[in-house]
Formats: C-alpha cells, sequence, structure tokens
C-alpha cells in the first residue's frame, strides 16, 4: 500500500488532504510542527518537526511514496528571510529527502500570486512567467521554491528511479474551518474596518477546500501512472467559474447577517495607504503586526485575476465536484456554528 506524507497536515488544506486520503484507505504520515488530536483519531501517524529541519524532513519521508508539500509560511507580512527559510529552505529540504529516501511522486501547493504581476489577469495560462517585481515575500518566495520543484521533474532518486513533480496553484481556498480568509473578513466587518478597494465589478477565480483537496489527490494519481501528463507542469485551481469579488464578499457576509460592505476607497489611494503603512511598520516597534493595507493586498482586491480552467481538467481529470452555492451553504453553517 503506498504511504503518502502531508506536510503542513494541521493547516487548513493539509488537514482536508489527509481526510481524503484516510476515506479511500491510503496510508497517511503528517509533519507538523505543532500537536493535532484531530489527525490522530484519524489515524494518520504524526511527525512532530518544521521544514527548516532537515532531519525531521528526512524522518518524516522514510519509506514514502508520495508527499504532498503543502506546508509553508503563508500571508502578506513578515520578514524576507522567515519566507525563505519556511518556503524556500523548507521546500529543498523537502527535496533532498525525496532523493534521499526514494520517493517517487511530489505534489507542491503553490499559488497564483507566484505570477501576480500587480495589474489584471485574465484567462492567465499556468506557463505566463514569473514577474520581475514582488509586491510581499510570500509570492516571491513560493515561485523559487516552485521553480526548484518543477526543475526538479525527472532527475534521479538514489537509485529508485525517478521522482516525478507537479504544482498545483488553488486560488483563495475556502470553506469550513476556514481561520484566515472568510474569518477575516467576517472580524473586519463586524469592526467596521472592511472597505471595498475599486470601482468593484473586478472579477476572481476562488476554489472550495474540498475541491482544492481533491485536486491534490488527482494530481498525484497521474503522476503513478507510466506517462504522466502533469510531469514538471503547473497548474491552477479553482471553482471553474469567476465570480464577482465584492458581491461574493458580500455573499459571504450575509451567511452571519451581516451587512454589504458600502464604503469604498480608490485603488490608487489604497496602494498609496498600502506603502505608508508599510514603511511606518517597519520603522516601528510594532512591525510584527500585520499593517491594516499593503501593496499587494490593495492590488489583489482591485484586480481581476482569473485564470485557465481546462489544462487540469484535461491532464488529470479535476473538475469542481462540489459548487460553489453548495460550498455557501457548508461555509455559513459552520460560520454561524461559531457565533
Amino acid at each position: 500500500m503506498p504511504r503518502y506524507l502531508v506536510t503542513g497536515a494541521g493547516g487548513f488544506l493539509g488537514r482536508y488532504i489527509c481526510e481524503q486520503l484516510v476515506a479511500r484507505g491510503d496510508e497517511v504520515r503528517g509533519l507538523a510542527r505543532g500537536a493535532y488530536p484531530e489527525l490522530d483519531a484519524l489515524g494518520v501517524e504524526m511527525v512532530r518537526g518544521d521544514l527548516a529541519d532537515r532531519d525531521a524532513v528526512m524522518r518524516a519521508c522514510e519509506e514514502v511514496d508520495c508527499v504532498f508539500h503543502v506546508g509553508g509560511m503563508v500571508g502578506v507580512w513578515g520578514k524576507w528571510f522567515d519566507y525563505f527559510q519556511a518556503n524556500v529552505h523548507g521546500t529543498l529540504n523537502v527535496l533532498g529527502a525525496c532523493r534521499e529516501q526514494g520517493v517517487t511522486r511530489l505534489v507542491f501547493t503553490s499559488s497564483p500570486s507566484v505570477v501576480f504581476d500587480g495589474k489584471d489577469q485574465r484567462g492567465v495560462m499556468a506557463d505566463v512567467p514569473y514577474p520581475t517585481r514582488w509586491l510581499a515575500h510570500y509570492p516571491h518566495s513560493k515561485a523559487i521554491a516552485e521553480d526548484f520543484v518543477l526543475t526538479q521533474d525527472g532527475s534521479d532518486v538514489a537509485g529508485s528511479g525517478m521522482l516525478r513533480t507537479t504544482s498545483l496553484r488553488p486560488h483563495l481556498v475556502w470553506g469550513p474551518r476556514d481561520h484566515h480568509l472568510t474569518a477575516r473578513l467576517v472580524e473586519r466587518a463586524r469592526s467596521g474596518q472592511l472597505r471595498r478597494v475599486g470601482p468593484g465589478g473586478n472579477r476572481v477565480d476562488m476554489v472550495y477546500v474540498e475541491n482544492a483537496a481533491e485536486a491534490h489527490l488527482l494530481a498525484a494519481d497521474e503522476l503513478d501512472k507510466p506517462e504522466p501528463k502533469n510531469a514538471g507542469k503547473a497548474y491552477f485551481i479553482t471553482q471553474a467559474e469567476p465570480v464577482d469579488l465584492w458581491r461574493w464578499v458580500d455573499e459571504i457576509l450575509a451567511l452571519v447577517d451581516l451587512p454589504p460592505v458600502t464604503r469604498s476607497v480608490s485603488a490608487r489611494a489604497a496602494y498609496a495607504a498600502g506603502a505608508l503603512l508599510e514603511a511606518k511598520h517597519w520603522s516601528s516597534r510594532n512591525w510584527r503586526r500585520e499593517p491594516r493595507m499593503t501593496r499587494f493586498v490593495a492590488r489583489q482586491l482591485a484586480t481581476d485575476h482569473w485564470f485557465d480552467k481546462e489544462a487540469a481538467a484535461e491532464d488529470f481529470g479535476y473538475r469542481p465536484r462540489i459548487s460553489t452555492a453548495e460550498g455557501m451553504e457548508r461555509l455559513g453553517v459552520w460560520l454561524r456554528s461559531k457565533q
């Protein structure tokens, strides 16, 4: 029976991947820094450790056939060193462990932000070049890591054949147990701090978390075929139906009986405020606290960014099984249970 390793197993997406693997009868190991009783209860074998710890990563990869490298440092604020350690150095540790332990498949969780240049993106294909200018350390570090992963496809693995790699770029992952995207939207709306950036009407892709998890399993299964179509390639993972960003935000707020966003700020003013707040935070004692606005967030909230949906369907059969409407119902039940 193949054994699967999920790095970042205790995180939002990582936990769903573990659950889906267990549900289909696979043997699963997780790597995480903390303790997760819910994963222990599922029968997931947990290894405590940090991605920057080479020995911990090496132990986690022992007798593993496939790695889902989901773990890393997310967010839009922090020091470059921290992002580099988690996302670049950590990924190099995973690649090294895969080679030394004879792992044959690696599915890397990336982000569409690795190709975001601050401008509108409409129907973008996955082979679009990385930008030359970055507005945040997260996409920069993930792009470096993704490039390492994809260029390692087909390399020798300690006499055990070939390491096959692929990269998935799920965009705006949401759903029950999301303590980041939707939870923060609700928190800001309740505190009166939520503003629409730009005139509205910008269309974005997003993906329900269970669909994103299923895409990872499908990609790994394709890598196991004699001639996988996805080896060495990157793919956008979405609901395959872009939404009006601010209308969708209003629909999320309505799930917990909050009014729609009515106050707004221009895209230019938001970007300028982001630049000012970034400079102010770095020069203050409170630099660890994320500013209310950053240049990256300002651009993300005001632009179109939707992507090619055909490649993932054609190469490894990914199609969103859970509709946006059904996912929103499930999200609403979870959000209301937390009130």
